[in-house]
């Protein structure tokens, strides 16, 4: 069963930074994808970045430049927040999708099957 836990949110002034950690247990792939997604309050979530089993990764335009997802092996992927913005605040999680077939370019990932229970990001001004 795959279990992702993430770690590494809490507060920061807007300009800062924070890493955001997920520890990924139970997940063996060829082919796959990792991704970070976050959740406002009142908005839907939305993918911030994802990681491909090439290690390609890409980056919503809003994070671009600022933010950088890595994995260590795959026990282990992680988001780079720099230059935080209030509006970055809401509750990150990370997710998973199911094993591919054949390889999936990171910025086409889609079927994100196993989530996180989320860690909360709070950015103030």
């Amino acid at each position: 069963q795959v279990r992702l836990v993430e770690s590494g949110g809490g507060s920061a002034q807007a300009g800062g930074s924070l890493r955001l950690s997920c520890a990924v247990s139970g997940y063996s792939a060829r082919y796959y994808c990792l991704g970070w997604f976050r959740q406002a309050p009142g908005e839907e979530r939305e993918r911030v970045a994802a990681i491909d089993s090439d290690t390609i990764t890409y980056y919503e335009p809003s994070v671009a430049g600022r933010f950088t997802i890595s994995q260590r092996d795959m026990n282990f992927v992680d988001l780079q927040m720099n230059s935080l913005r209030p509006n970055d605040t809401g509750m990150y999680y990370c997710a998973a999708t199911r094993p591919y077939i054949s390889y999936v370019r990171a910025e086409w990932c889609s079927e994100f099957m196993s989530w996180g229970q989320g860690t909360q990001v709070t950015v103030f001004s």
